[in-house]
């Protein structure tokens, strides 16, 4: 299929080293992600361009907004609570517990404010991660193991189906998604390995129901349709897009943070936007993003 070449705007300057997790706060305007190597959590405010950091003791695999005002962070094996005003960081609870090697990585909500997370072997070397269900009376549940690298979560208009990649693997996986009790039923391949180029990576869906997947590795983000077929390649200036989120005033706005974890000089000098975040209008809408209720 052909990439389409569209016009972008670069939100946050290149030289992050693992930009992952945008989040968009409908409520503020803003732009949330993660720089995890850094490693610090970021906001980008929309009315007046600037852009906050808040530099993190551990890892930050993720961020993802919370009801009241404060956002949960996914560190080395625990979510916190930051709260941007005082910069302040409260423990929730630990998911992992004796395992070094280990770290959180992507973390998404569901429509009815529960929180999933992942966590995995640092850097992929084994399948050692896991997935997990935080409800909201903060009781955690493992929900699969024996994961490599975390990645995908994401959930249909009306919450229903749940999607997971374990990035290696190369498929988007798909499950029914029971609301009430938030337990996903038996997953199968949505999108098979190779249907599109490069290794899947962040997903969003938007308000036509429709998966969209930063492809790490290939420079671009792909939508499939509802029942995987692959159905658009949009080109990006950066070969290691990481994650994808609508936004902006009318949602419509498609938000990628990028990394440059790994590049030599040779390669930076020929990707001078590596690592950057970037923003892009695609023709699509997004949904809201559902905050974390625990």
């Amino acid at each position: 299929m052909e990439r389409e070449q569209l016009p972008f705007d670069v939100v946050a300057a290149a030289g992050h080293i693992l930009a992952e997790s945008g989040v968009w706060c409908a409520r503020t305007q803003r732009l949330w992600w993660v720089d995890i190597r850094a490693p610090q959590v970021k906001r980008w405010d929309s009315g007046s361009g600037a852009i906050s950091a808040w530099t993190m003791p551990e890892l930050a695999g993720a961020v993802v907004l919370v009801d009241d005002g404060r956002v949960a962070v996914a560190l080395q094996g625990s979510i916190h609570l930051l709260d941007p005003n005082d910069g302040s960081l409260t423990t929730v609870l630990t998911l992992e517990h004796g395992m070094p090697h280990n770290r959180l990585n992507e973390a998404k909500c569901d429509l009815q404010g529960r929180l999933w997370c992942g966590s995995m072997w640092d850097f992929g070397a084994q399948a050692a991660g896991s997935l997990y269900r935080i409800d909201r009376d903060l009781r955690a549940t493992r929900v699969r193991a024996d994961v490599t690298i975390p990645n995908g979560i994401a959930f249909s208009p009306e919450g229903r189906q749940m999607y997971f990649v374990d990035t290696p693997k190369g498929t988007i996986e798909v499950a029914s998604y029971d609301t009430g009790s938030g337990q996903p039923g038996s997953w199968s391949t949505l999108v098979e390995a190779g249907l599109a180029p490069g290794k899947p990576d962040g997903s969003t869906v938007d308000s036509d129901g429709c998966i969209w997947n930063a492809r790490y590795g290939a420079g671009c983000v792909a939508r499939f349709r509802p029942n995987g077929e692959l159905d658009r390649l949009i080109a990006l200036p950066v070969t290691q897009p990481t994650s994808c989120t609508f936004g902006g005033a009318g949602l419509d706005t498609l938000f990628i943070t990028s990394a440059a974890q790994r590049m030599d000089a040779a390669a930076l000098a020929a990707e001078p936007l590596a690592g950057a975040v970037l923003a892009l209008r695609p023709g699509a809408r997004g949904l809201p993003e559902t905050a974390f209720t625990g």
